[in-house]
């Protein structure tokens, strides 16, 4: 699903790497030629100028990246309306009509894109707008926008034609389908590609002052992203969409400064003989030194359960990326950061109905505790509820999670260091799929608490000092909030507060804190 939004070959550089601000902003002066800005008069880049200045920088970044040119390379400039045709073919060949439908919902039955979203015309309408130069692995051709004065190419010719230079030492686009059909492994696969490039396109720029990427300690990648609001196409689209397109890019360039700041280029050739496993290894280089890899996660197929009427029509690997993309959209960013941390492993599958078009969403996730297994049954709870606003009959017990909403049943469960999701089911299915996993049947909802308060909520009154003293006691807010009650102040209910308390363990302690 997410490799649906980068469904081309590695080598596509786009105009939001805008690199003149990071030389601006350390004092580092590159070769003008380089990072000049376009005049007013620039002109179409006639042939001979683009393959003498093509010549020129592939010899730098042989030198630069130590990948000695092994056969003539095939160089050419190449309109929008070209440009557009080619990504239009390689998406055609890179899936199939159907996979793409698949990843496309998918990635609305999470949320990532509005229901309806035109994803394939979207993809390539910004790409078109915002392609400058691709490497082609398939022809071995490198490509040029023709409209782009030869200022601006330089640049891009830096990155694409390292890209050259890799694939005739390591055939790039091969040793990236390798990672297939796991599209975060592969995902993890495109940022060494593009974090490598973009590294010695840095490099490029910095010829003749002595310094090198390994020379910015304090270097931080978002500072080579220009003005997004100037670029129309990528101004509207989803944030999803933003973060799939820059991650290989920025991400991968963390990746690569952090892994190649010890040995240097000479290290590269480690990157594509043990690449990383997950994007996972990608956001934090230290778990690739270490060689820690994610647990493999299955999920029990749901055909019978659903009747004949359904097909699965995706199914693949979210990673911590996919995951923490999930989590914005309804938490926020560090939150969904610190959360998706913990990640583990995991599996989703994608159901269909053949008539109507319902969607029933399956996920099984793997953390690497059973203290984050529990923080992420209460927090993707809130994130649920957010996503489905309308909803009734919600039941809430320790580790338990479930309503009803227009589209269906939506479900939660954590058991140890796992938790499950499904969405747009009956409460039957949930309990064949939690069955076909060997876990315990989850509470049933005749299980909720009596009471004239919402099952599962706390009423906490009186002064806010003692509002305060009551989060010290072992029965304070974070010990019911992780076993999934919600906190409210109601100064005129103590007795609900009372009964409650008098039902659960140490209530003696909260009551000597809060008094009579």
């Amino acid at each position: 699903m997410i490799s649906q939004v980068k469904s081309i070959p590695p080598g596509l550089s786009v105009l939001f790497l805008a690199l003149g601000c990071l030389f601006n902003a350390t004092g580092v002066h590159a070769q003008e030629s380089a990072v000049a800005p376009p005049s007013a008069e620039a002109k179409a880049t006639s042939d001979a100028d683009f393959l003498a200045a093509a010549d020129e920088v592939l010899s730098k970044m042989s030198e630069i990246t130590g990948l000695k040119l092994r056969t003539p390379l095939k160089k050419s400039l190449r309109s929008r309306e070209e440009i557009r045709a080619y990504v239009i073919k390689q998406m055609n060949e890179e899936k199939t009509a159907a996979e793409r439908y698949g990843g496309a919902r998918s990635a609305e039955a999470f949320g990532l894109i509005p229901k309806g979203f035109d994803l394939d015309a979207f993809i390539v309408n910004i790409l078109t707008e915002q392609v400058e130069g691709l490497y082609d692995p398939k022809t071995r051709e490198f490509y040029i926008a023709d409209w782009s004065p030869l200022s601006e190419q330089r640049m891009v010719m830096a990155h694409e034609l390292t890209h050259a230079l890799e694939d005739q030492h390591f055939q790039i686009e091969a040793w990236l389908k390798a990672a297939r059909p796991n599209e975060d492994a592969e995902l993890a696969r495109d940022a060494v590609l593009e974090g490598s490039a973009m590294a010695a396109m840095i490099d490029y720029l910095m010829l003749g002052t002595g310094r090198s990427l390994k020379d910015l300690p304090d270097f931080d990648p978002s500072m080579l992203l220009g003005d997004l609001a100037s670029t129309p196409t990528l101004q509207r689209a989803p944030p999803f969409i933003k973060d799939a397109l820059i991650f290989p890019y920025l991400g991968g360039l963390t990746f690569s400064a952090a892994i190649l700041k010890d040995s240097g280029w000479p290290g590269l050739s480690g990157l594509f003989e043990k690449p990383p496993v997950s994007t996972q290894q990608i956001l934090h280089p230290a778990l690739y030194r270490s060689g820690q890899i994610p647990q493999t996660v299955t999920l029990p197929p749901l055909e019978k359960l659903l009747g004949s009427n359904w097909s699965k029509i995706d199914e693949n690997v979210m990673g911590e990326f996919g995951w923490k993309e999930v989590l914005k959209q309804f938490l926020d960013g560090t939150r969904a950061k610190t959360l998706a941390a913990a990640w583990n492993g995991d599996k989703y599958a994608l159901y269909e109905e053949k008539q109507s078009k319902r969607m029933v969403l399956a996920t099984r996730l793997r953390l690497d505790s059973e203290e984050h297994a529990t923080r992420f049954s209460g927090q993707y709870s809130e994130a649920l509820e957010k996503k489905y606003p309308d909803r009734s009959n919600l039941t809430r017990r320790p580790n338990f999670f479930s309503f009803d909403s227009p589209d269906g049943g939506v479900f939660l469960y954590c058991f140890g260091v796992e938790c499950v999701t499904l969405e747009g089911a009956t409460r039957k299915m949930f309990d064949g799929l939690t069955k076909a996993i060997e876990w315990p049947m989850a509470p049933q909802p005749s299980q909720r608490l009596e009471s004239a308060a919402p099952a599962k909520t706390a009423m906490i009154f009186g002064s806010a000092e003692n509002n305060v003293a009551a989060s010290e006691v072992v029965l304070g807010p974070q010990f019911l909030e992780s076993q999934g009650y919600s906190f409210r102040t109601a100064n005129d209910e103590k007795r609900q507060i009372v009964r409650l308390l008098q039902s659960l363990p140490k209530a003696q302690q909260v009551f000597e804190t809060f008094g009579d």
